[in-house]
């Protein structure tokens, strides 16, 4: 419990330090006008309070990602409550802060928009795939995982294979997600989903309270042979940051960031929006985590468990913890987040192939072609996630891959708009060239990728993030006789 502990102390402690010191760096000025103000229009820029852009943003970002990705994180021991926080406090609250902040300052542009202002057309287009990629991954995701869920703790059935039960919940998603693909099915369902948000931020610390009440056995990082160790013997550079993407750094939420950056009223509020809520997800995401090494070394779960039924582990721990009703309805909360964010994905992959491949969203037939052809993909992905033996923790590292690679050219655009702004760019590299070694070592190791020797995909890698790097700021450089820019 000691490392827990530290660990936590790491995440708040670290937070108010490097918080502050992101704060001074991008210098909020409270006489600004946000787009929020001066743009707004009354349907994408509308002007609203900190603390419902604070509950929004949580809702955007929050939801199976913090959960399901340190349950099977912790399988590589306690070290996992040292770097979990530490990513989140330099990584990932930096990333969304930068993210957020930049949009405000550029009429409330989204993250195609920025990438084409500070990187160019050529990225732009690069950039564009990635996100069809994490979208397409995204909606898969929150398919399998509401879905077992539901079966296993709502029916009481067995998802461990692809049962009659277990299509069947499937195809109700499936109906679900066409049809709010096709409409904007999602605006009624928002109107209730903040009330499920709210379940999983008091879920986490219900788990977070009972880890002590209950007694869960927590392993220290210190002890014999426990520190690294992979039970099933996956690397822990970089299958772990791979993992455990949602807790520490997530690309998806610079897509969600730019969006909240509409209504901001004041960017004095950024840190609390932006920053302050990506340590809430550190929290969930180190609640979690305990939970589960709890929840093993209690014999209540097993290693197998976490590493190919996250998903249901999830169901476990909170009926341990919270009882009955209370496990029920943390399941529920973490059910109807995954279906909220995973409809509003494949709308958002249909709009953008759409656009890129210039076909025509007034026809209705175009909608319903394209759509169609979108969940034929999801379920060919979905099928083999399921009837494979490592099927859940193989589609759950390339939606996480997507998300950090999503995660790399926000870095590299957070870089360029610090050099042009004489800012400490550094900040931005560091991660970024981090994140650039993983995906990189992962997709040239991974067989659904290169298969390289791992030996050979680490010194690729190393060549590969050394390039990154030295690219970022010779680009930069070259801008930086120009106009800064906000």
């Amino acid at each position: 419990m000691i490392t827990f502990i530290i660990g936590l102390v790491i995440l708040f402690v670290g937070a108010a330090i490097y918080g502050s010191i992101c704060e001074r760096v991008m210098k909020p000025n409270a006489s600004f006008k946000t787009p929020a103000i001066k743009l707004q229009d009354g349907v994408d820029y509308v002007p609203m309070n900190k603390w419902k852009n604070c509950l929004i943003e949580l809702l955007n970002i929050a939801g199976t990602g913090p959960v399901l990705g340190p349950i099977q994180g912790i399988l590589f021991g306690p070290i996992a409550f040292i770097t979990i926080p530490i990513g989140c406090v330099i990584g990932g609250a930096f990333h969304d802060y930068m993210s957020g902040m930049i949009s405000i300052r550029n009429n409330g542009e989204q993250m195609p928009s920025l990438m084409r202002r500070f990187l160019g057309g050529g990225v732009y287009k690069i950039y564009n795939v990635f996100v069809c990629l994490l979208m397409l991954l995204v909606g898969t995701v929150f398919i399998y995982t509401p879905g077992d869920l539901f079966v296993a703790h709502i029916l009481k059935g067995d998802a461990s294979t692809l049962s009659t039960e277990v299509i069947m919940v499937y195809g109700v998603i499936f109906a679900y997600y066409l049809a709010a693909t096709l409409l904007p099915i999602d605006k009624v369902i928002g109107r209730v989903y903040p009330i499920f948000g709210a379940i999983l931020l008091l879920s986490a610390v219900g788990i977070f309270f009972g880890l002590f009440i209950d007694g869960y056995p927590l392993t220290e990082v210190w002890e014999a042979g426990v520190a690294n160790v992979h039970p099933f013997g996956e690397h822990f550079i970089p299958i772990f940051f791979i993992t455990v993407a949602c807790g520490i750094t997530s690309g998806f939420h610079s897509t969600q960031a730019t969006i909240i950056a509409r209504s901001v009223t004041n960017e004095q509020n950024g840190r609390l929006i932006y920053y302050n809520t990506m340590i809430a997800e550190g929290f969930i995401a180190m609640s979690w985590a305990g939970a589960a090494m709890g929840a093993v070394n209690s014999s209540i779960a097993t290693n197998e468990n976490l590493f190919k039924q996250a998903a249901v582990v999830v169901g476990i721990i909170a009926q341990d913890m919270l009882g009955s009703i209370g496990g029920m309805v943390a399941v529920l909360g973490v059910i109807v987040l995954a279906i909220t964010s995973g409809d509003t994905a494949l709308r958002s992959l249909r709009l953008m192939l759409a656009d890129a491949l210039h076909i025509d969203n007034k026809k209705k037939i175009n909608v319903l072609i394209l759509a169609s052809t979108i969940f034929v993909v999801v379920a060919g992905v979905l099928y083999f996630a399921k009837t494979d033996a490592s099927g859940f923790a193989i589609l759950w590292r390339y939606f996480s891959w997507a998300n950090e690679t999503i995660a790399v050219f926000a870095f590299a655009m957070i870089a360029v708009y610090m050099m042009k702004n004489n800012m400490p760019y550094i900040m931005a590299v560091v991660p970024g060239t981090f994140y650039m070694y993983m995906v990189s070592t992962y997709i040239l190791h991974a067989p659904i990728g290169f298969g390289l020797g791992w030996t050979l995909s680490y010194i690729l890698a190393a060549v590969a993030a050394a390039a990154y790097a030295a690219a970022i700021v010779r680009f930069g450089k070259s801008l930086t006789a120009s106009k800064s820019l906000r």
